[in-house]
């Protein structure tokens, strides 16, 4: 199964923190907590994925590590499934606003020093950062706004590494195509460095300042987001 590109980026991210401990503890076999819990499966981690769902544990029984029908809002419960043994948690909890405080209040009581949990809305961030979250993410809007940014035709793909500085793959058009970088003074005019460039047929390799680009290069460049889409239109 082709994974989740989002979640690629997400879990092999340096900032924030990315999750990248041998175990996992995850609440909630949603959508969002399915894939992840899957996604870190495959990238070698062991993962205790927990829902109340009977449907959603026998379905992911075979594909995780470890799955367990229990309360992820239970302290008890949470103590007894040896949570205390996890340095790292995510709360995947979807809809369910007061389950996915709750929960992500057990673990901070258990003293997980690691808690990622899933918001759906500002409010549910700010809450959930309140009650011992130390990630809070938005992975809807996140999505969102690198589905945007593709669907306009101008970036290929887009990612936030922090609040209003972005990665993003860009195809070169022929305005800036025909020379090098040192040339084209790509940072001077627009505010981004072009950190990787690959040709038509070959792989990425790091840019220089001899590095040259030609028509439909794929770019990897990095600055500020509105340098980023400026940049984009222009190329």
């Amino acid at each position: 199964m082709a994974r989740n590109r989002f979640l690629e980026r997400f879990l092999g991210s340096d900032h924030p923190p990315a999750l990248r401990a041998e175990s996992i503890l995850v609440i909630g076999l949603g959508r969002f907590g399915s894939a992840l819990a899957e996604t870190l499966v495959d990238i070698g981690s062991e993962v205790l994925a927990i829902d109340t769902d009977p449907k959603l544990v026998q379905e992911w029984s075979s594909k995780l590590t470890d799955v367990r029908e229990a309360d992820g809002t239970s302290t008890e419960t949470m103590r007894q499934l040896g949570a205390t043994d996890f340095e790292v948690a995510v709360v995947a909890i979807g809809t369910d606003i007061e389950a996915s405080i709750l929960a992500t209040s057990v673990l901070s009581e258990l003293g997980i020093k690691n808690i990622w949990a899933k918001a759906i809305r500002q409010d549910h961030g700010l809450i959930l950062d309140k009650v011992g979250a130390h990630h809070v993410i938005f992975p809807e809007q996140q999505m969102g706004e690198r589905v945007a940014h593709a669907v306009s035709g101008q970036v290929v793909d887009y990612f936030e590494l922090d609040e209003g500085f972005v990665l993003a793959e860009v195809r070169a058009k022929a305005a800036i195509a025909g020379g090098s970088l040192a040339d084209l003074n790509i940072r001077k005019r627009f505010g981004v460095t072009v950190v990787c460039i690959k040709h038509e047929g070959g792989g990425f390799t790091y840019a220089t300042p001899e590095s040259t680009i030609s028509t439909g290069d794929l770019l990897v460049i990095a600055g500020a987001a509105e340098d980023a889409e400026r940049f984009a239109t222009f190329s």
